[in-house]
């Protein structure tokens, strides 16, 4: 009989990227493609409803169970490791039949080697081992410049006068999730030409450690044999993985915010496609996800937008009992104008030009 000291250690994965990259599309596609894996799903999401979690449910793949997926909605994980994490995995250790793999989907804003380091932990130490931190990134908007709007003038201000903080949030993130990666899933490939994917895998590789490679991806559909059993155990090499705040600085979250705006029935998709991307025209908005309810159709919209990116589908019946409600998650720059974005996103046009 297995035991606890002869077993070995449940290989887990986590999945990073930046705000509306398609980490939950790639983790979809692996669920669709499980070949027969029980996968245990952990979810992070940044703000007060979690959408993530919702969207794979309503996927209607046979081996995405209910009681395998776990959303931790109190805040980013990095920032909760001994208040969430540890204790979550320890709930999914102590289940009488274990997972053979678990995943775990970090919100858009967090820190992974934080949570790489919480595998360090005695309690998980014993149990678990990370096969690989896979970081998911959006060809299209790195193509375009998102985290730094001249790199090069970075660098040559900061060699220039080392004690001044040239860095935005945004382009901090990037370096961390990318730099902690053991693999580097270039999604949206379908979105640029080959002069885009050059300009990206050119930022990207910029914050690589040696010998990680970067694999191309559309609507995150890659083969589980890329993604799995990398083997890479990373709560052991945690030196080679730089972070802005090994010195022990910590990671503010005050640069972004995150709210609730709750949604009229619209008559048609459209409607909230083009308040979307008039709110991101205007407001320093990053990412708006969630659902909405469209006046006589049977089935729940599901929103996806990265700044005026907008993608909108029908993802599954209204279940019977489930009151039909609309409502999205909308995440930006701290200081966002909440009862402007609110009224445009809800239709309230005199409100929002008030």
């Amino acid at each position: 009989m297995t035991t606890p000291a002869n077993r070995q250690k449940i290989p887990a994965t986590i999945v990073t990227g930046f705000l509306g990259a398609g980490k939950t599309s790639l983790i979809r596609h692996l669920l669709e493609e499980s070949g027969g894996r029980r996968i245990a799903l952990i979810i992070n999401e940044f703000g007060d409803q979690g959408v993530d979690r919702d969207l794979i449910q309503g996927c209607g793949i046979p081996s995405c169970r209910e009681e395998d997926m776990i959303e931790l909605a109190n805040g980013c994980i990095c920032c909760t490791v001994a208040d969430d994490f540890v204790p979550t995995m320890q709930k999914l250790l102590d289940r009488p039949e274990r997972p053979d793999h678990i995943v775990i989907e970090t919100s858009g804003l967090a820190l992974p080697k934080p949570l790489v380091k919480a595998f360090t932990w005695p309690a998980v130490r014993n149990e678990v081992t990370v096969d690989g931190v896979v970081a998911v990134v959006d060809a299209e908007a790195t193509a375009a410049g998102l985290f730094a709007s001249d790199p090069k003038a970075v660098a040559a201000a900061r060699a220039a006068d080392p004690g001044l903080d040239h860095e935005s949030p945004l382009e901090e993130l990037f370096e961390e999730q990318v730099g902690c990666a053991d693999l580097v899933v270039l999604n949206k490939c379908d979105r640029v030409d080959a002069a885009g994917k050059a300009r990206a895998r050119e930022a990207v590789g910029a914050h690589l450690r040696p010998g990680v490679h970067i694999v191309e991806a559309s609507h995150g559909a890659l083969d589980p044999l890329v993604l799995l059993g990398q083997g890479a155990a990373a709560e052991d090499d945690l030196e080679s993985r730089h972070s802005h705040h090994d010195d022990g600085g910590e990671h503010d979250h005050d640069d972004f915010e995150s709210f609730v705006v709750s949604l009229p029935p619209l008559a048609r998709p459209a409607e909230i496609e083009a308040r979307i991307r008039a709110v991101a025209g205007a407001h320093e908005v990053l990412r708006v996800k969630g659902f909405a309810v469209v006046e006589g159709k049977p089935m729940r919209l599901a929103v996806q937008a990265v700044g005026a990116r907008v993608a909108s589908y029908f993802d599954r019946p209204w279940a019977p009992g489930e009151a039909p409600l609309g409502a999205l998650v909308v995440i930006g720059l701290a200081g966002l104008d909440r009862a402007a974005i609110s009224a445009r996103l809800a239709g309230d046009t005199a409100q929002a030009a008030a």
